[in-house]
């Protein structure tokens, strides 16, 4: 969180912004000086305050990523890219599907999404939700306009139709809580202007925003809002891997096993209303996942 510091020389007061960064292992600390008094634009001069400290830190690694996995991209076959895509699809869909839940192991997906083989001892919804998410995957990569709340809730009908179809495709109109997060989702009244905002952010942003710092936000501000009785994770990383894509980075798989650190950084975004815990944490994990592009 960006921070006003006083700093008093010679019986004098002088204001800073500060803010630490982490990055590689260490603390970075960075101030600017704001002057006598603190501005009445206080809040945008933050905002931009830590986007040049993003734009200084991460941008460049972020956009080499892109520059090495584009390279990879055009030298390799059409069907080594699709064998690449479709391990990616299942592993995504295990973990984004696990960490909500599901029963199915990483082998048992593989054998259902690849060869049509059914799990017999395993939850049916399970299954075929598993198989729906799928579904949704492919039709995510290959939809070109942009987002809506009608193709959000088209999305989301596609992916419960078959398990629970009395909530597919619909907003909430209850109350929700989340399991084991201190954090309390919008009252019901409240979720659809707020998509409404959401949506004004994302057209208002789409061209401004660096893309990493879209698809973060994009998951961020969509999974705070929870508009749907289940399926808000899922449908906020499906979101976020459109905009990846969209961008021409490479997509971001969250796995089982970090779900602790990520529901953390959502939490800690959420319950202080400081979107920079989650986009610093999303940075150091994407650039952590995708090191193997910094090589030369």
């Amino acid at each position: 969180m960006v921070s006003i510091k006083k700093k008093i020389t010679r019986n004098q007061v002088y204001y800073y912004l500060a803010h630490s960064i982490r990055k590689d292992g260490r603390v970075e600390k960075k101030e600017k000086y704001l002057g006598k008094k603190i501005p009445n634009n206080i809040e945008k001069l933050k905002t931009e305050f830590l986007f040049d400290i993003y734009r200084e830190i991460w941008f460049p690694t972020l956009d080499n990523i892109k520059k090495n996995y584009q390279k990879e991209q055009k030298l390799m076959p059409k069907v080594a890219k699709d064998k690449e895509l479709k391990t990616f699809m299942i592993r995504f869909t295990y973990d984004t599907q696990r960490i909500e839940g599901s029963t199915l192991t990483l082998r048992e997906t593989a054998e259902l999404l690849e060869r049509e083989i059914t799990p017999n001892t395993k939850p049916l919804n399970d299954v075929k939700e598993a198989e729906a998410h799928k579904n949704v995957f492919y039709e995510m990569l290959n939809y070109k306009k942009d987002l809506t709340l009608q193709t959000i809730l088209f999305w989301h009908k596609k992916l419960f139709d078959s398990s629970k179809p009395e909530i597919s495709g619909k907003i909430r109109q209850h109350q929700v809580a989340i399991s084991g997060s201190k954090f309390m989702p919008p009252f019901p009244a409240e979720v659809y202007p707020l998509l409404m905002e959401f949506l004004r952010w994302y057209n208002k942003n789409k061209t401004i925003l660096h893309p990493i710092v879209q698809a973060a936000l994009v998951h961020l501000k969509f999974v705070t809002i929870h508009p749907f009785t289940d399926g808000n994770g899922r449908i906020s990383r499906l979101l976020m891997n459109f905009v990846l894509n969209k961008h021409k980075f490479p997509m971001r798989n969250i796995q089982y096993e970090n779900r602790n650190s990520y529901n953390n950084a959502l939490e800690r975004s959420q319950n202080t209303k400081d979107e920079s815990k989650f986009l610093q944490w999303f940075f150091r994990k994407y650039v952590k996942e995708y090191r193997r592009y910094l090589k030369d």
